[in-house]
């Protein structure tokens, strides 16, 4: 953990990282694969000696005496001869062995009844005093024991002890040969560690720099797509792996942008076209009062009546700039900081909404017949939703006209239907009503600045409903407002 944090600090390249941990992944396997071999080995080697030994002790327990029982074993498996005075004179090798100090390949020793050692062959001092396994082997007269034995803490004998009349026998083999064969091996099996890990280095940096290519390629294509700021631009996608997928999704993301970047121009555009109207007229209207106050000098002055008209154009141009200024905060907002869902009842937000209505359209009757519709939704969009239709609607109603609201709930689903008494919407002008700007030719002499049936179609979408434009009974519009009541389409 600690090298991998550190090198989160050092902050490495992705090849170097995939290499580093293909190299590391490889290492770990070549250590444990080689411990277990080494182990395994080790085990074997030693449990081929265990039976071995067995099978000499139990041969061992028919002789009379130590050298006997030797020599009975050198002849049965071709060990080394041994050192005694009742021997054959010994070899040069044994001679030069002897004179070397070293111990003798195999021990014979014979204890009594009491643990004790009464007869051996040369080599026995090797094997030290009696352990309390074997003297417990020959007190008892049953069982076997196996031990290590050496001065010291070494081990120089792997010994076996096994009952025989009057005491028991031991048979000592010399080790050092399965030492110094485990010791060559883990030498190898640590070069052999050593290389692999090397050579894992290597393959793992060429594999980090062939996978990885496909993702330079990607990141380069982004970086110049960043750099050109051209959106609709795409990235060559080939195959179908995961890289294939990732340019796939870049390739949606900046779609998409170009789609977020077009939309902003044209509604900037719009906004400024929209714009453009009410500030001239209310340039031209106050260039006119300063002018006709210029003239009070010469004597000149405006007509009572022209003045108090100039005063009454100029309110209704600021009160349509701050209508459509108002609106186009709520347009923006909706796309950048939608409001949080949460369970209500719609009817609550109709009953509300009506109340706001009245106070605004005194003029204007409003029948509403809501009943009661859960659902998880924006409270506050859901609001703008309902009297933005409301005041289109009381908008089109002559003087003492009804605006009939109905909410109901059919299939899951809640129902909004708004209705007036006016001139309707002709059927072209229906599919179009909703988008932004746009003001049918009966429309355009209206106040209003064409943004709030947009919003409301924005909001409706974002519950993931529909709105529809069609024809009242009465000859007015209708406005359908149709939104889910699943709770799970919000979350």
């Amino acid at each position: 953990m600690r090298l991998l944090r550190g090198l989160g600090r050092r902050k490495l390249t992705l090849r170097a990282r995939v290499a580093l941990l293909s190299t590391l992944g490889v290492a770990l396997a070549v250590v444990v694969v080689s411990l277990a071999g080494w182990w395994l080995m080790h085990g074997r080697m030693y449990e081929d000696l265990d039976r071995r030994l067995s099978a000499d002790t139990a041969a061992a327990v028919s002789a009379a005496t130590p050298d006997e029982a030797l020599r009975a074993l050198r002849s049965a498996d071709e060990l080394p001869g041994t050192w005694s005075d009742d021997d054959d004179p010994p070899s040069e090798i044994r001679r030069l062995v002897r004179l070397a100090g070293l111990p003798p390949p195999a021990v014979v020793r014979f204890l009594d009844d009491r643990g004790h050692a009464v007869s051996s062959t040369a080599g026995a001092a090797w094997l030290g005093p009696v352990s309390s396994p074997a003297a417990r082997v020959a007190t008892s007269g049953s069982g076997q024991d196996l031990a290590d034995a050496g001065p010291g803490d070494e081990t120089v004998y792997r010994v076996s002890t096994t009952p025989r009349p009057g005491g028991a026998v031991q048979v000592a083999t010399r080790v050092i040969g399965i030492e110094e064969t485990l010791d060559d091996l883990r030498a190898l099996l640590t070069w052999i560690g050593l290389v692999g890990t090397a050579l894992a280095g290597v393959v793992g940096w060429g594999v980090a720099r062939t996978g990885l290519r496909p993702v330079h390629r990607l990141t380069g294509a982004v970086e110049k797509v960043a750099e050109t700021q051209d959106l609709d631009s795409s990235i060559p996608v080939s195959g179908h792996d995961e890289i294939a997928r990732l340019a796939t999704a870049v390739n949606h993301l900046l779609t998409a942008l170009a789609a977020s970047k077009a939309a902003q121009q044209q509604l900037v555009q719009d906004a400024g076209h929209e714009l453009r109207t009410p500030l001239t007229s209310l340039r031209t209207n106050v260039e006119l009062l300063t002018y006709a106050e210029q003239q009070l000098a010469s004597g000149r002055s405006l007509a009572a009546d022209d003045r108090a008209r100039l005063l009454r154009d100029l309110g209704v141009q600021a009160e349509e700039l701050t209508t459509l200024t108002t609106e186009l905060v709520e347009l923006a907002a909706e796309n950048t900081d939608p409001e949080p869902s949460g369970p209500l009842d719609l009817a609550d937000v109709v009953h509300s909404a009506v109340i706001r209505a009245r106070a605004r359209w005194p003029q204007v009757v409003f029948a509403v017949a809501a009943a009661p519709a859960p659902l998880t939704g924006q409270a506050g969009g859901l609001s703008r939703v309902v009297l933005n239709l409301l005041d289109n609607a009381a908008k089109w109603s002559p003087p003492g006209g009804t605006v009939r609201v109905v909410l109901s709930t059919t299939d899951g689903h809640a129902e909004l239907t708004v209705a007036d008494e006016g001139p309707g919407i002709d059927e072209q002008d229906r599919p179009k009503v909703f988008e932004r700007f746009y003001r049918a030719t009966a429309a355009r002499s209206m106040p209003g600045s064409g943004l709030g049936l947009a919003i409301v179609a924005q909001i409706v979408a974002t519950h993931a409903g529909t709105v529809v434009a069609g024809a009242a009974e009465g000859g007015g519009a209708e406005l359908r407002v149709r939104l889910p009541s699943d709770a799970a389409r919000f979350s």
